[in-house]
This record gives structure tokens, sequence and C-alpha cells, in this order.
């Protein structure tokens, strides 16, 4: 369990109620903000790629409602809703949200939805624990965990692995999987001799390595960036083929 403070997103096109959860989540230890958005859109767009533990979410935007944004995500964070309307509780709930804030938001209030997000983050796996099976040796594919469903890769599908904050894709030549996973996971339980760290945000397949220059790595015409403290492994590792 980490204990580091939950990363938070605001979401509201309200300015003013949008300041007045940022301060309260300024007045939380346990709550960091990563940033906010007036735009559902933006925000949802933004979370595609930058993920976070916790989400304020207005339901009433305009373009997209909080419960539609939601919708829209594969990979959900907790979820905290704001609304000024209590009509929208039984949507909220079946979204499987932390808690349901009406406007205007009291830090008591707000702090005892924080401390039920807090309290569900505490429960939930640590990114890796179990989401990418250990494969035994000589074993050509493995099992990973997408949207709550195994799903087989085979070894030499995979091009390379790509770390995003708690998550990590797993490119293969037909799709992109997104796994709540870190990279030492990935390095632990796919094989050694296919694979080899290039930098602290990627793992390449040995086999798809089409060149090396300048200080990046070819791999199925995809320039991937090799780090200094990767670059003699990389090296030692080329030179037995």
């Amino acid at each position: 369990m980490s204990t580091s403070p939950l990363r938070c997103l605001v979401v509201d096109d309200d300015p003013l109620s949008v300041q007045v959860v940022l301060n309260c989540i300024a007045n939380t230890p346990f709550l960091t903000a990563t940033g906010s958005f007036n735009n559902p859109v933006e925000a949802a767009e933004s979370l595609r790629t930058q993920p976070v533990d916790l989400l304020f979410l207005d339901v009433e935007m305009p373009l997209m409602s909080g419960i539609d944004l939601l919708r829209t995500l594969q990979h959900p964070p907790l979820v905290v809703l704001i609304t000024s309307s209590k009509e929208y509780a039984v949507q909220a709930f079946e979204q499987a949200v932390v808690d349901y804030l009406v406007k205007p938001v009291s830090y008591p209030r707000f702090l005892q939805a924080s401390q039920k997000a807090l309290e569900a983050a505490q429960r939930q796996p640590t990114a890796g624990s179990d989401a990418i099976e250990a494969s035994s040796p000589g074993a050509e594919f493995t099992f990973v965990k997408v949207d709550n469903k195994l799903v087989r890769v085979g070894f030499d599908e995979v091009r390379y692995v790509e770390a995003l904050g708690d998550y990590v894709h797993i490119v293969t030549g037909q799709s992109k999987l997104i796994v709540y996973s870190t990279m030492k996971a990935v390095e632990e339980k796919f094989p050694s001799s296919r694979f080899v760290r290039v930098h602290r945000s990627f793992i390449v397949n040995i086999n798809r390595i089409q060149a090396l220059e300048d200080n990046t790595v070819l791999v199925d015409g995809k320039h991937i960036s090799v780090g200094q403290t990767y670059l003699r492994d990389v090296l030692q590792r080329l030179n037995k083929f």
C-alpha cells in the first residue's frame, strides 16, 4: 500500500466551484491536486494519457455530463461526483462512485468523501501485483489483466512495453493493451532472454530491434530512446546475436 497522497483532478465547468474543491484538496494532507479542467472533453483526453487516483467530477456540464465522461474511460479512477442537484444520485452510484457531494461543498463533507476514497485506494491491489501472470520457463505466452478479463499475449507478438503512470502499454502488431501494472512487474514476468529494458519507460522485444543508432533503437519502425543507464546492457545483449 502506497503512503503517497492521492493524485486528484478536478473537473467542473464553474471556475468558482473548481477553486472551492482545490482549496479543500490543499487542506487535506493525503490529497494532492494535479490540475483542473472546465472542459469535460479536454479532461477526458487528459485522463486517457495521464491517469490520476481520484477524480472530483461535476455532473452537469455542457457538451458532456460527468456521467458521460465516466463512460468514455476504460480505466476510470476513484470518483467523487459533485452536483447542484440530488436527482443524479441513482445514476452516480450505478457508476460505482466513492461518494456524491451536493453544492455548495463544505469542507467537513468533502473530508468525509475523501476519507472514503482513501480507504478504497488502500483496498486496491498494488499495481502489477496480479495484473501480469508469471510465465513458466520456456513459455511462449502469458496472460495480462485488461478490464477485469485475462488476455493471452504471445511474447513473439509484443513489440515493446511503455510505462504510463500507474499503467503499462503492451504494444503488439495488432493492438495496444493497457494494463494496471509497473515496469518492474513486466521485467520480472517477461522472459529476460527475449526482452531488454532500454529506458525507464520502455522495454523492447530483442527480436524486434531493427537497428541501434544515436542512442535510439528502431523497433518495427518506431524510434525509442535508449537511456544512458541502460545503454551498456543493451549493447551487450545485442552483441550476442
